[in-house]
């Protein structure tokens, strides 16, 4: 299984957003959006062997959205359509458990530790994508990738990330977008995968 993990750090975190203006409104949820596509969408279809994890960090309290490739539904390869599903995850109370919005859409009520501790007990590796990392390894195929919104990760969460034995990363070194990211660490596990 290969996880994206993004941290949004202004994103609201409840449904009042307008769908007409989402860079104005939502807390750059239209980011987050970009990112759920680049982790989803091929030619016809939608990648079955990912999750992509939301951080709403922008609300009273913070709370996570997965998407689910191997169940996801009715995901469209626009901003303002994944918005639509993120505004309808958000209308449902948010409890500590999973809540299903619609086909593989759940919300909970959670931040970075507390996803990052579930996701490290499941077994999976966690890489932090930065531009100074090391190199990341051409047999990567799988494992937990952590990216910053548009304004990056704070300290406390690079110590956070450090102190869980993150392994810090790079696939270069510019500044990229983090959903142009996402699709050149897909391109490269998957590589990676018909090597094996």
């Amino acid at each position: 299984m290969r996880d994206f993990v993004i941290v949004g750090h202004i994103a609201k975190t409840t449904p009042d957003f307008s769908l007409e203006d989402l860079p104005g409104t939502s807390g750059r949820i239209d980011v987050l959006c970009r990112c759920v596509n680049s982790a989803f969408m091929l030619s016809h279809g939608i990648r079955r062997d990912v999750r992509c994890h939301l951080i709403l960090m922008g609300g009273p309290e913070p709370k996570i959205l997965r998407f689910d490739g191997s169940r996801l539904r009715h995901l469209n390869p626009d901003e303002r359509s994944t918005a639509a599903l993120i505004k309808r995850a958000l209308s449902i109370d948010a409890s500590p458990s999973w809540r299903e919005s619609t086909p593989g859409i759940y919300i909970r009520k959670g931040d970075l530790r507390s996803l990052l501790e579930s996701l490290r007990d499941e077994g999976q590796r966690l890489y932090y994508l930065r531009e100074d990392g090391a190199p990341l390894s051409e047999s990567v195929s799988d494992g937990v990738f952590v990216l910053g919104d548009h304004t990056g990760m704070t300290g406390d969460e690079e110590h956070l990330l450090d102190s869980m034995g993150a392994e810090t990363v790079s696939i270069g070194p510019l500044s990229l977008h983090a959903d142009h990211c996402i699709v050149i660490v897909n391109w490269m596990c998957d590589n990676a995968a018909l090597r094996r």
